[in-house]
């Protein structure tokens, strides 16, 4: 697996292809913005089909790849965590706290992070405004630039903020239940790391304490938040993969397909075959 790496808080690339490189990581986080051309997304195993004003983020646990079909024009924003941590020293503490975790637990949620046209329209003026602004550098290009930049990611974190709990997006919220559910997400794949003992030992939290500690950080017990949190990844898989029901169940720990079954239909009101299909005709 290539890893590809990034030299400084953030850069800006435009580019046109035909192909595209196999398979990779970054150590980054990176914005793709479809400018012209058709093709798929390929990242973490799934496949979303992309067209001009599809905005994807690829966080640095993704592996991912374009698979082009029509000569395609890539806006690329790569950033570091490093950016991200600036911003605290020159911005509101809170509001880059919480856009570092949003960012942070954006990964496995595959396809276009633009929910509402309003936010497609003005995320396409600034990345316009943003290749002139590369091209010309005329007088404080460094600071309209940066400024465009943090608008950009700012309209990322509010389009991509619906899968984080509604009281970790509140101003104060406890540093620790951030790290925590940041932590979830990470190892959702690796149940032993997903046990209440594991979790107390890295949060240095008693396990006496941490049910009640979790619910009132986030409203849901962690059971309920790590079985909620697979439903929407087995939801992502059913819209934007063609993985077999048993892969998806084996990829995400549930004991079998039946299982899977059980809690799917349990979750969405129908069995996770008749919700592809409903997908697919829509």
């Amino acid at each position: 697996m290539v890893i590809q790496n990034l030299y400084q808080p953030f850069e800006i690339v435009y580019k046109e292809a035909d192909t595209c490189p196999s398979a990779h990581q970054h150590n980054f986080f990176e914005l793709a913005y479809i400018m012209d051309g058709t093709g798929k997304q390929c990242i973490n195993k799934n496949k979303f089909d992309y067209h001009k004003g599809h905005f994807f983020l690829l966080t640095p646990q993704d592996c991912h790849s374009f698979e082009i079909e029509a000569r395609t024009s890539f806006f690329f924003l790569r950033f570091h965590d490093v950016y991200l941590k600036s911003l605290r020293e020159k911005d509101n503490y809170n509001w880059i706290q919480r856009l570092e975790f949003i960012f942070h637990n954006a990964s496995h949620l595959p396809g276009c992070i633009l929910k509402n046209n309003s936010d497609k329209l003005l995320v396409h003026s600034i990345v316009e405004s943003l290749l002139r602004e590369k091209e010309n550098e005329a007088i404080f290009h460094n600071e309209l630039v940066q400024q465009l930049v943090n608008t950009l990611l700012t309209i990322v974190a509010r389009n991509i903020a619906g899968n984080v709990p509604d009281k970790l997006k509140k101003k104060g919220t406890d540093e620790t239940a951030l790290k925590m559910v940041s932590y979830l997400h990470q190892h959702i794949y690796n149940p032993d790391m997903l046990r209440a003992e594991q979790i107390c030992n890295t949060f240095g939290i008693s396990l006496n304490y941490l049910s009640e500690y979790f619910k009132k950080h986030t409203g849901e017990t962690l059971q309920q938040y790590i079985t909620n949190y697979k439903m929407r990844l087995v939801e992502t898989r059913l819209q934007h993969s063609s993985m077999r029901i048993s892969e998806i169940a084996y990829e995400l720990n549930f004991t079998d397909e039946s299982h899977l079954n059980r809690m799917f239909k349990k979750h969405k009101g129908v069995n996770p075959s008749d919700y592809r299909k409903s997908v697919v005709a829509n």
